[in-house]
């Protein structure tokens, strides 16, 4: 059974990711919103543990680059929360887990993880290394855009006065670039297909609550 599990874990994990994903869609437009939401930080930690099952995560230079990643974005994060200089006047409710000063561990998570997946994604598209920085930035970007939408009416985080502003996309945009810019000099690469699937699996969830709600 664990042979055959290892043997096929790529099609297991994206099964699984889009598994939950779809799964999230229909409970929540079938008026389940409130306990569907509430399970976010389940959901995120399962894709953390696929990830790096599948990435794979394999080196020491892989995990500590992930955990310094995740330690720029909750501090840039806590910036942001503190001092309003980074990405605008906001603060994160309770739907996104435990909190450190304020900052959901997960968020640092999710830079991090994000970084990993949109790399690998980009460097199957593109050749140079400043188009795989814009576009992964970009692919970044994207999904904070869609994310918007739904952060405030999910408790995720909420901004002052409503959505977001330019200056967060800015910021945002600047952040992912640094981050990927040392990604890419770090010469650290993964699974293009895991990385593409949990990234487009994420586009069509935010994707479809943006209009759906």
């Amino acid at each position: 059974m664990m042979d055959t599990l290892k043997r096929h874990k790529n099609k297991f994990s994206i099964f699984l990711v889009w598994l939950f994903h779809v799964s999230a869609l229909v409970g929540i437009t079938l008026g389940q919103q409130e306990w569907f939401v509430t399970k976010t930080p389940l959901n995120l930690t399962v894709m953390l543990l696929l990830f790096l099952w599948v990435y794979p995560m394999d080196t020491k230079k892989k995990y500590g680059t992930f955990l310094l990643f995740m330690m720029l974005g909750m501090f840039a994060e806590w910036i942001g929360v503190h001092y309003g200089v980074l990405f605008g006047s906001y603060a994160y409710g309770a739907n996104f887990g435990p909190k450190l000063d304020g900052i959901p561990y997960l968020i640092g998570v999710n830079w991090a993880l994000l970084t990993f997946a949109t790399a690998a994604i980009t460097k199957k598209i593109v050749a140079t290394p400043i188009a795989k920085v814009i576009l992964a930035s970009l692919l970044m970007l994207v999904l904070d855009f869609l994310m918007e939408h739904t952060a405030p009416l999910f408790d995720f985080w909420t901004f002052e006065g409503g959505l977001a502003g330019w200056w967060n996309y800015i910021c945002w945009f600047l952040l992912a670039a640094i981050l990927q810019l040392m990604l890419h000099l770090f010469k650290i690469t993964g699974n293009f297909r895991f990385s593409l699937h949990l990234y487009l699996a994420q586009c069509v969830f935010f994707g479809y609550l943006y209009w759906y709600l």
